[in-house]
């Protein structure tokens, strides 16, 4: 009887363990994101905006999709739609960081410091004691002063 248990037992631990492996595998939507991080580094925004664009499209409720979304899409110069991605990926994580530093600096960059200003202003809120995305911003304020 105690045999017969102790055979069950170790069967159910070692299918968990397979099936804990099989999870490990990166899921698509893991390995378009990474895609999209990839061109981010060697600068291809084109490339970025193009596999963040649907990836966006399929998971409407990543925060971080839409903002890497905006950063391809401010550095491609077209701030109107970064700043859409920038606004989505807010409403769905109003303390994101790195959304608020990358809209600031594309208010920045559009001549608008007052409006950069309000997203220095939530990371400082943000921030319980400073943050990279705080001093980022501050600094590229300062700069277009």
């Amino acid at each position: 009887m105690y045999i017969h248990r102790f055979i069950i037992i170790v069967s159910l631990f070692l299918s968990t363990m397979v099936f804990a492996a099989d999870t490990s595998a990166p899921s698509p939507r893991d390995v378009e994101l990474e895609k999209a991080k990839a061109a981010i580094a060697r600068k291809d925004w084109a490339t970025a905006q193009a596999v963040l664009e649907p990836y966006t499209t399929s998971n409407p409720r990543n925060a971080d999709g839409f903002n890497l979304l905006g950063y391809s899409l401010r550095n491609l110069k077209k701030y109107d739609e970064s700043l859409i991605a920038y606004k989505q990926a807010l409403t769905l994580d109003p303390k994101h960081r790195g959304a608020h530093e990358y809209i600031g600096i594309a208010y920045v960059q559009m001549g608008q410091l007052e409006k950069a200003k309000e997203h220095l202003a939530s990371l400082d809120k943000i921030c319980a004691f400073s943050c990279e995305e705080y001093r980022d911003l501050k600094k590229a304020i300062a700069e277009a002063k």
